[in-house]
């Protein structure tokens, strides 16, 4: 990749060169084809549209983990499409937009909250990862958390250090959420709960040693989990997300915006809880202003009652079905030793698709 691909990348990544009603999309990502790989050029930090003082030291200092940074953004998108693939909104990007999702995140609802959460858990993710497979001078292994070792195991192999990588997801996700109104403390909210849920989900992975597998001892190491089971938590987060009202203060350096939940009778949000204060719309039909594409020649599921059925994402509008062939390898007989080999089939499936306006 050209350094000056690299460098543009980058800068959408970290603070985003669109503004949204005041609140910059820090991890906005162009993903059209020259942004599929991060090569090795030297990067020049003070060629970064619109880092804040606080960024530019940062990217600076630990120049070559950004391919790193750049990376978790993609893994928290492709999760985010991932987990929404079957609902109305199912995290449509734009390859042609700096705000990759459109108007959709200009509003304070359940969809930023988890955008929010899962990109800043994917920086904090690959950094991580990155640190443990060595590829960066400045990071490696965690030796702090370990402990003693357990009955029948021993420490071993190299320990992902993610307080390294949380702190640097919260050095470039809140460094610009610093404004005294409702928007950067939900923003600072959801992204620490991102963090804080690949903090919780470590856990030890262990190596048997032995003769023919005997498992005479064990190592282990601390790792993060796959980052499926991160989005599978905080989209159930994302379900359960608490609903806030703004409140204005008064204090020595002016008016200052504090979020409180909506309902007292509810138990009020923790760190871990996703949180927002505007209803989402509903999806359902094409609208600039929100950035829906509506639901119009979306694949349904048929059988289903849930939100992917076709009766609730189709919106009451109903469905169409065609026929549809596919090629499938069937027959397969395994020969000794060692390969398979295969015929190809024909298959014929029904596809359900949404109709459009009603």
């Amino acid at each position: 990749m050209e350094p000056h691909l690299l460098g543009l990348l980058l800068g959408l990544l970290l603070c985003g060169t669109r503004v949204l009603a005041g609140y910059p999309i820090w991890w906005s990502l162009a993903l059209g084809q020259q942004y599929t790989s991060l090569g090795s050029q030297p990067l020049l930090c003070g060629s970064i549209p619109g880092l804040v003082p606080k960024q530019l030291r940062f990217c600076r200092n630990y120049i070559e983990i950004m391919p790193s940074v750049a990376e978790g953004v993609k893994l928290g998108i492709q999760e985010c499409q991932h987990q929404f693939r079957g609902r109305r909104w199912n995290c449509t990007t734009i390859d042609d937009s700096l705000a990759i999702f459109g108007p959709v995140l200009d509003k304070a609802t359940r969809e930023s909250a988890f955008v929010h959460a899962i990109a800043s858990a994917g920086v904090a993710f690959a950094v991580t990862r990155s640190c443990a497979e060595g590829t960066s001078t400045i990071c490696g292994c965690d030796s702090h958390h370990k402990g003693p070792p357990g009955e029948g195991w021993k420490w071993g192999g190299c320990s992902e250090d993610a307080d390294f990588g949380v702190l640097v997801s919260r050095e470039f996700a809140d460094a610009r959420e610093n404004r005294p109104d409702a928007r950067s403390a939900m923003n600072k909210h959801n992204n620490e709960a991102g963090r804080t849920t690949i903090l919780d989900h470590m856990h030890l992975k262990c190596k048997c040693h032995g003769l023919s597998g005997s498992c005479e001892v064990k190592t282990c190491w601390w790792a993060q989990p796959d980052f499926r089971a991160i989005g599978d938590f905080l989209k159930d987060k994302y379900d359960s997300a608490s609903e806030m009202v703004v409140e204005k203060h008064r204090e020595s350096r002016g008016w200052v915006e504090t979020l409180r939940a909506k309902y007292a009778l509810f138990k009020p949000p923790t760190e871990r809880d996703l949180v927002y204060y505007e209803n989402s719309p509903n999806f359902c039909e094409p609208n600039p202003e929100t950035g829906s594409f509506g639901t119009r020649d979306r694949t349904c599921n048929v059988t289903s009652h849930g939100i992917d059925g076709c009766d609730l994402l189709c919106c009451g509008r109903g469905h169409n079905t065609r026929t549809e062939k596919r090629k499938e390898k069937c027959h397969c007989i395994f020969h000794w030793c060692c390969y398979v080999s295969c015929q190809e089939c024909i298959r014929i499936y029904d596809v359900h698709t949404c109709n459009g306006n009603g």
